[in-house]
C-alpha cells in the first residue's frame, strides 16, 4: 500500500505547512496547559493524521513506510505532545488489528481508528514486566465465550483519551508462547484508568495505568482469534513504531539544530556573533553530521521494510533482518538525538536552562524517546542477539 508520488507529495506538504503554521504557533500553549487543545485535534483528524498507516479500504491514507516516515518527520519538528495524539492510532495501537486480525474485527475497527472516532492505545508494559515483555502477569482466565482479565498495565500512553486498548495478557503457562493480545473496551465493567502521570518532559502527553478487575471480555475479541499468538504479534508491531519513533526523532534533531543555528547567529559575545567561534561550529558540525546519518539509516530501513512487507525478501513484517535493522535504527537515531539535544542547551548557554526557549522544553522531551518503544539497552540485546546467533547445542 502506498500513495502515488504527486498524491504523496502534496499531503507531506500539507502536513508541513500544519506544523509551521498551526503547531508550532501553540507550542507554549501545551506547555503551559498540559494539553492539545480540542479543536487542534479536530483539525488533525480533517487532515487525516488518525489513519496515515491504514489502508484506503479500511478508511485510511495508507502510507508505505517509506512515507509514513517521511510523514512522521515533519510531524518532528514540533512539540511532541502533537504527534502522541494520534501516534497510538498510526502505530502500535491499530498495527496488531491490521496485521494479525480477523476480517470482522478489521471492519469493526480500522474505519473508526482511522478517522479519529476512536482512540486505540497500547497495552504491553506492567509494573514487574517493562523491557521483558515476555514476563507478563496480567491474567486473562477462560469463563466460557469469554475471559476474565486482572491485572495492572503500566506507563500507557493516550490510556485517559483511550476508547479501546490493544491489550497483552497472559492465557496460558509461562514464557512468550502464553501470552494472547485482545482488543479491550475502555468502557467495560471493572476497568479503571489512573490518574496522569506526571512525567520530565513531553506535557500534553498523556499516560497512566490500565486496572483491570475481572473484566469481562469475549474470546471473540483475541486479535486473530487465536490465543497464545500476543507475543509475536507485539513484536511485529514494534518493528514498525521503532522505525516511526526514529522518523519523529530525525525530525526534532532538525529543529533542536535550526534553533542551535539561528541562537548562535543571533548571540553576540567578545564583539562577534557566536556562531563565528570554531568550538560552536564544531558542536554545529557533529549535530549535522549525526542528524545526516540518522536520517539516512531511518530512509533505508524504511525501503527494507516495505521490501519485506512486499514478500521481495524474507518472510514480510516478522523479517529477522528487518528487525534488526529497525533496532540498530531506533538505538543509533535516538542516543543520537540526546547529543544533539544536550550540544543545543550547551550552544544556548544560561538560555538554554530556561523555559523560554525552545530547547529547554525539547531537552526534556527527548528523553523519552531513548526508553520507549523498547530502551537502547533492549536494542542493543535484540542486535547483539542476531549478530552472535543461537547457542551451540
Amino acid at each position: 500500500m502506498a500513495l502515488d508520488d504527486e498524491t504523496f507529495g502534496l499531503l507531506r506538504d500539507s502536513v508541513r505547512r500544519f506544523v509551521r503554521e498551526r503547531l508550532m504557533p501553540a507550542e507554549r500553549v501545551v506547555e503551559e496547559l498540559d494539553e492539545v487543545p480540542a479543536d487542534i485535534v479536530e483539525d488533525m483528524k480533517q487532515l487525516g493524521l488518525f489513519g496515515l498507516s491504514i489502508p484506503e479500504e479500511w478508511g485510511g491514507i495508507g502510507l508505505n513506510m517509506q512515507q509514513e516516515v517521511q510523514v512522521a518527520y515533519e510531524l518532528g519538528y514540533t512539540a511532541l505532545a502533537f504527534r502522541s495524539v494520534f501516534g497510538t492510532n498510526v502505530g502500535i495501537g491499530s498495527q496488531g488489528i491490521l496485521i494479525d486480525g480477523t476480517e470482522a474485527q478489521k471492519r469493526d475497527y480500522l474505519p473508526r481508528v482511522a478517522s479519529g472516532e476512536l482512540i486505540m492505545s497500547f497495552a504491553l508494559t506492567e509494573p514487574d514486566a517493562g523491557s521483558d515483555a515476555a514476563a507478563l502477569k496480567l491474567r486473562a482466565v477462560r469463563d466460557g465465550d469469554d475471559y476474565l482479565l486482572s491485572g495492572t498495565k503500566r506507563f500507557i500512553t493516550n490510556a485517559p483519551r483511550a476508547g479501546a486498548f490493544t491489550l497483552m495478557a497472559r492465557t496460558d503457562g509461562a514464557g512468550a508462547g502464553g501470552i494472547s493480545a485482545f482488543i479491550v473496551p475502555a468502557g467495560l465493567p471493572g476497568l479503571t484508568i489512573g490518574l496522569p502521570d506526571k512525567k520530565m518532559g513531553q506535557r500534553g502527553t498523556k499516560t497512566a495505568d490500565v486496572i483491570l478487575d475481572n473484566v469481562r471480555v469475549p474470546a471473540a475479541n483475541i486479535i486473530g482469534g487465536v490465543p497464545g499468538k500476543g507475543f509475536k504479534t507485539a513484536m511485529k508491531v514494534l518493528d514498525r513504531g521503532r522505525l516511526h519513533i526514529s522518523a519523529v526523532a530525525c525530525g526534532q534533531a532538525r529543529r533542536i539544530l535550526d534553533e542551535s543555528i539561528a541562537y548562535a547567529r543571533e548571540r553576540r559575545q567578545f564583539g562577534q556573533r557566536i556562531g563565528d567561534f570554531q568550538l560552536i561550529q564544531a558542536m554545529l558540525a557533529d549535530s549535522q553530521a549525526e542528524l545526516l546519518a540518522g536520517w539516512a539509516l531511518v530512509q533505508e530501513t524504511a525501503r527494507r521494510y516495505d521490501a519485506a512487507a512486499a514478500g521481495l525478501v524474507g518472510a514480510g513484517r516478522s523479517d529477522p533482518e528487518v528487525a534488526l535493522h529497525a533496532s540498530a535504527t531506533k538505538l543509533f537515531v535516538t542516543e543520537a538525538l540526546g547529543r544533539i539535544a544536550d550540544r543545543g542547551v550547551q550552544i544556548h548557554g544560561g538560555s538554554g536552562y530556561i523555559n523560554e526557549f525552545a530547547v529547554e522544553r525539547f531537552y526534556r522531551d527527548v528523553r523519552l524517546l531513548r526508553l520507549y518503544e523498547g530502551t537502547s539497552q533492549i536494542q542493543q540485546i535484540i542486535i547483539g542477539r542476531a549478530l552472535v546467533g543461537p547457542s551451540p547445542g
